[in-house]
């Protein structure tokens, strides 16, 4: 059931995800996934669910009520996106460096940090589609083992590729392309 909310989430954010709330949540739901990654005992469903839900149900909330602070918020929601979408690389090439793995998220941070505060609308929407991608991709690969490593690497580049031009307005017709001129 868990790998079906991931998508079903991840599907939602790749639409929808420039909105900051829907944002918030995906971002909230991908760290839980990266924590849980960095824990050393195995985890159950119910743990797994608890933390995922939890931090993705946090950040939501916290990104509805926070419109006042949207630009402290965005800064925030950019740096833990970064640092969560570092940490899910190395998972899809199930690739663990140890104390480097946090050397890793903190630079992530850092890049996500500086996308916001440089290009603070592109930045939602990139972020929207590689997180969006990513919590797809975890999903699929829970139920598909087989897909890691260079495929799964390509299609999050892919979903993450057409979410972007879907939010950022590339796929939307004007007027003048809707109708043909009649002369």
């Amino acid at each position: 059931m868990f790998p079906y909310l991931l998508i079903a989430l991840g599907l939602a954010v790749l639409a929808f995800g420039s909105r900051f709330a829907i944002l918030g949540a995906s971002v909230g739901a991908i760290l839980g996934v990266a924590l849980l990654r960095l824990l050393p005992w195995d985890q159950s469903f119910w743990l797994t669910l608890l933390v995922t839900s939890g931090l993705a149900a946090v950040f939501f909330f916290g990104s509805g009520m926070a419109k006042g602070a949207v630009d402290r918020l965005t800064l925030i929601l950019g740096a833990v996106a970064g640092a969560a979408i570092a940490l899910n690389v190395l998972d899809l090439f199930r690739l663990s460096f140890g104390l480097f793995d946090w050397i890793l998220a903190v630079v992530g941070a850092g890049v996500g940090a500086v996308l916001v505060i440089g290009f603070k609308q592109w930045a939602i929407i990139i972020l929207a589609g590689l997180v969006g991608a990513m919590l797809t991709m975890r999903g699929l690969s829970a139920l598909l083992p087989w897909l890691d490593g260079l495929l799964a690497t390509s299609l999050v580049l892919l979903l993450s590729a057409a979410s972007i031009a879907y939010q950022g307005g590339f796929f939307k017709r004007t007027k003048s392309q809707a109708r043909p001129h009649r002369s």
